[in-house]
């Protein structure tokens, strides 16, 4: 039942979440429990500006200020599905923006750092997730391409914005076994959204969907 998704706490977007859950995530094939169960509990309109909160939980982006939006919230189900994060992994995540992304890697049971370039992002996701109980999400203002190497290996990095190609840094920081996901690709246009599976010194790439996110920016831009 999807009442199991969304714990017993009611709010007045309850019903929105359970649509939300009903008929962009599963009704796209998102079938993992746990990312269902994460996507359900982290209330993502506490990581909305007060003015497009009522839109929380529609099928599309939302600004957040300067330049930069929350992805819809398919999408986001859809990045996190791809990593397959378990409850204790180390998760980097690239690009923080409001917070929400890492708040749904929190909920699954990861520990998660995050680097946002934009110091009034930085601020904004800080209190979003301490406001929404996920205090324990690091987050640091500064340059994603080079990773947090301090808290490296990562069984996972999500990197939430566009880039032509993948940091070595990132690779470099991903451990053995560990998963990446990339919007990779003409970072003005469309770009495809991209798995890396690091095994040794192989990587297997998939292409999983067309995607359009914003650019990332300081040391990636060409």
């Amino acid at each position: 039942m999807l009442e199991d998704y969304l714990g017993s706490e009611q709010d007045p977007y309850y019903e929105a979440r359970k649509a939300m859950l009903r008929d962009q995530l599963i009704a796209r094939d998102i079938t993992d429990p746990a990312v269902l169960r994460a996507m359900g509990r982290v209330k993502r309109h506490q990581f909305v500006k007060p003015e497009y909160e009522a839109q929380a939980y529609e099928d599309h982006p939302l600004p957040i200020g300067e330049g930069q939006t929350i992805s819809q919230p398919y999408v986001v189900a859809l990045m996190t599905a791809a990593v397959a994060v378990q409850t204790g992994d180390r998760v980097l995540e690239i690009g923080t923006g409001s917070g929400y992304q890492a708040a749904v890697l929190a909920e699954l049971g990861a520990t998660v750092f995050s680097i946002e370039i934009k110091e009034t992002l930085t601020a904004f996701a800080l209190e979003n997730l301490a406001q929404a109980g996920y205090g324990d999400v690091q987050v640091e203002h500064g340059d994603g391409y080079h990773g947090w190497e301090e808290h490296a290996p990562f069984a996972a990095i999500v990197i939430t914005c566009a880039a032509n190609h993948i940091s070595p840094y990132l690779l470099e920081q991903l451990e053995d076994g560990g998963r990446l996901v990339i919007p990779l690709g003409d970072t003005a246009t469309f770009q495809t959204l991209t798995l890396v599976e690091k095994n040794g010194e192989e990587l297997a790439v998939t292409q999983i969907t067309s995607v359009s996110f914003v650019p990332m920016t300081g040391e990636a831009m060409p």
